[in-house]
């Protein structure tokens, strides 16, 4: 990898009960600029934990154990991400690296506005924006994710789910990261709208040339979009390879048995083997 954004080394979670649950088990890798990592494994698996973990979101009981998490910034910055302190922390996020939540789309104040919920981002984070200014951004952003400008004086209850995530992906490409981490967005959308906003995801990803960490337990859908593929299984990665050798060449039983458990659309009847 030659160019890479963020490297996570030796990176462990424990969720501090009775007993220790370890959700993270020294997962060590690498995401190039400008790719699409998907994460896959069952649920429970600690996908999202490493997620929070890397961006240090995570909360008690969850207690980070070991690991360093360095993200390359542009001009050959590197940047210790577990060494920043609050402030500098509140800073690195949303401009440096973004996530949309797992069931983001119903994460939006249904009291407020689209466009006041978009227009404070550039108020907390870019102040010296005129208001007009963030109202001009606010339009493009809408423009961008296909919703529209004139829907920024619509309130949540007056999109559809799909337009809503949409709205959400547009509040994460606001301020233009490096990284998009996304967990489970389509989780909740029909099979139409989840294939329009997978595209429209790899379409922005080539336009602004941020790097995506999908995560999501359908290995099929990463294997249409993802460069390459990790997959987790107890806390560890039990494999790390181009979607096209995950799909062609799985190298771990586990790999295969999540592959084995996707119904054919073609073929005879009966249990799929690999």
């Amino acid at each position: 990898m030659t160019d890479p954004l963020l490297s996570v080394r030796d990176f462990s979670v424990v969720y501090d009960v009775d007993p220790p649950v370890e959700a993270v088990k020294h997962v060590t890798l690498e995401l190039a600029r400008g790719e699409i990592l998907g994460l896959a494994g069952e649920s429970g698996c600690g996908k999202t934990t490493l997620a929070y973990g890397i961006q240090r979101l995570l909360k008690a009981p969850a207690v980070i154990t070991s690991g360093a998490v360095t993200f390359h910034d542009a001009g050959g910055i590197e940047i210790d991400i577990n060494g920043l302190d609050p402030e500098q922390m509140r800073r690195f996020r949303w401009d440096k690296v973004s996530m949309v939540f797992q069931g983001a789309m119903n994460a939006l104040n249904p009291v407020a506005t689209i466009g006041s919920q978009l227009e404070d981002v550039f108020e907390i984070h870019r102040p010296d924006f005129s208001r007009r200014r963030r109202r001009a951004e606010v339009a493009d952003l809408l423009e961008i994710v296909k919703v529209g400008a004139d829907r920024a004086r619509s309130f949540p209850h007056e999109l559809s789910g799909g337009m809503r995530q949409r709205v959400m992906i547009a509040m994460a490409l606001a301020l233009r990261p490096q990284l998009m981490v996304m967990d489970e967005p389509t989780t909740a959308l029909d099979v139409l709208v989840q294939r329009e906003i997978l595209k429209q995801i790899s379409q922005l990803r080539h336009e602004f040339g941020f790097s995506v960490i999908f995560i999501t337990h359908d290995l099929p859908l990463l294997l249409e979009i993802s460069d390459r593929i990790a997959i987790m299984r107890e806390g560890e990665i039990v494999e790390l390879d181009t979607a096209e050798a995950i799909w062609n060449r799985p190298q771990d039983e586990y790999t295969r048995t999540l592959l084995s458990s996707f119904p054919r659309l073609t073929g005879d009847k009966g249990v799929v083997t690999r």
